[in-house]
């Protein structure tokens, strides 16, 4: 069954293009024009993957999204006017999965969305191996099941905070650069800037820090990351 996107903009000129590039891609397509209208397509249709615009009437990208990851985990590629706003949509308690800074082209789109849907259906190759759940200390993650807890408490996760957690951890004692880490979950040669790595590095460390797990991910200066201790020493 072909994936179904959700392309929430209120630019009719590029819904138009999104929809005509993402069938082209062999993906269905659906619009809305504004953030209410987003809500209730996600529940009329559930979409696998929204691309969404932050800037729109009546509901902004922002406050859809906040409202998405309050009840649920669907991936969300933001479409943002200004490079300078990633901070902004990954860095905070948002969850994005990915962005593009408009002007964009619609081959680009595409390609961030098949990497996300890709993610969502396939584990990266150091876990492929990996039988069952992988513990590290008082850190567990369910590979099948998408799920991350500590000690025993639930995490919710993004996908893409999910593949780099994971990945961490399938080799805890190896330092990844964020090249590295970007290959693990895109494939090599992907287009994605270091600041989208770190920003979903600090929104991790948040989402456990607000548990009282503060040594989940080690930063390794001049080098990239690698896991913490996870309470185990």
């Amino acid at each position: 069954m072909p994936r179904t996107i959700l392309v929430a903009d209120d630019d009719p000129h590029i819904r138009q293009l999104l929809v005509f590039a993402l069938a082209k891609a062999g993906l269905d397509a659906i619009e809305a024009e504004d953030g209410e209208a987003a809500l209730a397509a996600v529940t009329s249709h559930a979409p696998d993957l929204i691309v969404l615009d932050i800037n729109m009437p009546r509901m902004d990208g922002i406050e859809v999204c906040r409202r998405l990851r309050a009840g649920g985990d669907l991936p969300i590629l933001f479409l943002s006017s200004r490079d300078d706003e990633i901070d902004r949509i990954l860095g905070i308690e948002l969850g994005a999965d990915d962005y593009v800074v408009k002007p964009f082209s619609p081959r680009e789109v595409v390609a961030r969305v098949m990497a996300i849907l890709r993610r969502v259906g396939s584990r990266p190759p150091d876990v492929a191996a990996a039988a069952g759940p992988l513990q590290h200390g008082r850190l567990t993650l369910d590979p099948d099941g998408w799920q991350a807890s500590w000690a025993g408490e639930a995490v919710p996760l993004t996908v893409t905070e999910f593949g780099i957690l994971r990945t961490l951890a399938a080799m805890p004692s190896k330092v990844f650069s964020r090249d590295a880490i970007i290959d693990r979950l895109h494939g090599p040669g992907f287009a994605i800037t270091d600041r989208t790595i770190d920003s979903h590095i600090r929104n991790l460390r948040g989402k456990f820090a607000r548990i009282g797990a503060e040594d989940v991910i080690e930063t390794r200066a001049g080098i990239g990351y690698r896991l913490g201790t996870c309470g185990a020493g």
